[in-house]
């Protein structure tokens, strides 16, 4: 089976969604998904997901770039 990739870039927000809200659907058919199939730290801020459908295949990756928050208590 053979499948295209695409590259996607966000940046997370300072208020993260609700857990659930913010999971890509397949471009090729429209299928939700839910657990990336990979993980990777490109470098110390960006972090990419592998995802592939479960459905048709299509796979993509998506960049995220984060902030590290500093907890005082």
């Amino acid at each position: 089976m053979s499948a295209a990739a695409e590259v996607m870039s966000t940046v997370a927000s300072k208020h993260p969604s609700p857990r659930g809200s913010d999971l890509p659907t397949c471009a090729v058919c429209a299928d939700s998904m839910v657990a990336a199939e990979g993980s990777a730290y490109l470098s110390e801020n960006v972090i990419s997901y592998l995802w592939t459908c479960d459905t048709c295949g299509y796979g993509f990756v998506t960049k995220h770039s984060v902030t590290r928050r500093i907890v005082c208590s």
